[in-house]
């Protein structure tokens, strides 16, 4: 169903930001104008200013913006590749986007900017680019949004892969002097333009810089740059939040030895691993040792079991987030998900060398802009419901609250599933023998835990569990169901944090199913045919 034909629609609390000021650091926490405290959830506006290829569920040699464009100019050909793009721009992101960002309960948007859409070659100002970026900060003011500015593709490319638009699949910023000058340049223009204006949160210097065998390479020229880019930023704007990202895809944290600037923050982002404190210690250990807030800038792309635990890991320590993304195609792990017109899947074979018409590919192009209007798409409330944690349509039993015994968990025994909450006194086990992967949390695309992945907790009578979630939701609406997907002795109450599940008879909980969800108890028992 689409957005128009969905009812009854989901409502959820909004969190109107307010611009009497700017956002600032103070001490670990990030506050506002008015100094209140801020524990940010937003969401990443990705594949608008930087397509990429799997949003458009494109494979190897249309990964990257270059060779997306590539692509249409070669089924298409150069104007009506040059038409699709301007379009593209127009109706991607739109006000309604943004109402819906607002009204969905963000606070925020990242939003991602290839440096090629605002700098010419020559690093002159594009004003067609920053056209798109000026408009989203007039809807966002309406909508009550903040704006995070994300350069997510640098002059010559920051990781050397498909998702910054590198020209040579190398990270050229630290190899080539002139992209370094122009990276510096792009900063300088972005603070000058937007150096008073409190609807931008702050400035996210590099998106996912250096990983893989570059962190080693290149991590002391990381550093210089992101200790130039605070003094060329500095010399402008005073007032902005500066955000730092570690290396290798934000996970390491190894170069943040010393405080770079005043009104910081560090960012993290984490997808496919363990939803537990363990797998987030650096980040918190950093965050002590240098006194400095953290930020989870991008995660997601998994299914809803995950998400619930995950996003509640983050709140449960102070840390603000923000979901990648709001919406792709044929998607089950975004909010929102573009419907795919007729003959998209021989675009996509295009990709290994399948002939199209100009004409026909013209064609499925101009439908897939109509497509792309929100109006039109399908909403995953699942998505919301979990990261929210507002009356989520499944919770898995290991994603119990993370404050600690008799806080979280009143239980005995110890978790056998390697790498997951090892600390806790739970009893965290497979629910079936044989053989299991050694990272039972990779990439889902949306569905599921297969057999072999799926957790179960242990209880003895009197033994219970928290699970954290908003105000609005009612323990009334649960089952608490076991490894088969049937119901298990325990009882559901409400508490002021959460829901707590009591076992009544030792039982293996698999976890929690809101009963008016539509969603089946098989996604935790029948492990998601398809």
């Amino acid at each position: 169903m689409t957005l128009a034909q969905t009812s009854p629609r989901r409502t959820f609390p909004i969190r109107p930001a307010s611009f009497d000021g700017f956002v600032r650091r103070q001490g670990t926490e990030l506050v506002d104008g008015s100094g209140s405290i801020l524990l940010l959830r937003g969401v990443g506006l990705g594949n608008w200013m930087l397509p990429e290829g799997y949003m458009w569920k494109f494979g190897d040699g249309a990964a990257s913006p270059r060779e997306i464009e590539a692509l249409f100019v070669g089924l298409a050909g150069p104007e009506a590749a040059a038409g699709f793009w301007r379009r593209f721009r127009e109706e991607f992101i739109t006000e309604r986007d943004i109402a819906e960002i607002a009204a969905a309960g963000f606070d925020h948007v990242r939003l991602p900017i290839n440096a090629r859409i605002i700098q010419d070659r020559s690093g002159a100002p594009i004003e067609a680019g920053y056209r798109l970026i000026d408009r989203l900060i007039e809807w966002c003011r309406e909508h009550r949004l903040r704006v995070l500015l994300d350069l997510h593709g640098a002059p010559g490319g920051q990781t050397g892969t498909n998702i910054d638009d590198s020209p040579n699949n190398k990270p050229e910023l630290f190899m080539v002097k002139e992209y370094r000058e122009r990276t510096i340049e792009v900063w300088q223009e972005l603070a000058r333009r937007y150096r008073d204006e409190t609807v931008v949160l702050g400035y996210d210097l590099l998106n996912e810089p250096i990983p893989n065998e570059w962190q080693y390479r290149f991590q002391d020229e990381l550093v210089d740059l992101y200790k130039d880019l605070t003094r060329s930023i500095r010399e402008i704007d005073q007032n902005h939040l500066i955000m730092y990202e570690g290396s290798h895809w934000a996970t390491n944290w190894a170069l943040f030895t010393e405080v770079w600037d005043e009104n910081s923050a560090l960012q993290f982002h984490k997808y496919w691993s363990p939803a537990d404190e363990a797998s987030i210690a650096a980040f918190l250990e950093t965050r002590e040792r240098l006194r400095l807030p953290i930020y989870m800038g991008e995660g997601g792309e998994h299914n809803p079991e995950w998400l619930y635990a995950a996003f509640r890991l983050y709140e449960s320590h102070g840390i603000g987030w923000n979901l990648w993304p709001w919406k792709k195609i044929d998607t089950r792990t975004s909010p929102v998900s573009v419907v795919p017109p007729a003959g998209w899947d021989d675009v996509i074979a295009a990709i290994d060398g399948d002939l199209v018409d100009a004409a026909v590919a013209q064609r499925v192009l101009d439908d897939l802009v109509d497509a792309i209007a929100i109006d039109r798409c399908e909403r995953r409330d699942d998505v919301l419901t979990a990261v929210l944690a507002d009356r989520p349509a499944v919770i898995p039993a290991w994603g119990y609250g993370f404050r600690g015994a008799g806080e979280s968990y009143e239980a005995s025994g110890s978790s056998s599933v390697p790498g997951l909450r090892a600390a806790d006194a739970v009893a965290l086990r497979f629910a079936h023998d044989g053989e299991h992967p050694a990272n039972p949390f990779e990439f889902r695309p949306g569905t599921p835990f297969a057999p072999d992945e799926l957790i179960v907790a242990d209880l003895e009578p009197g033994e219970w569990l928290e699970f954290e979630v908003s105000d609005e939701t009612v323990a009334a609406d649960y089952t608490a169901i076991g490894p088969a997907g049937n119901a298990v002795p325990a009882l559901v109450d409400r508490t002021a944090r959460g829901l707590r599940v009591m076992a009544v008879a030792p039982l293996a909980l698999a976890g929690l199913v809101r009963e008016d969800s539509g969603h089946p108890l098989v996604a935790l028992a029948g492990h998601g045919q398809g």
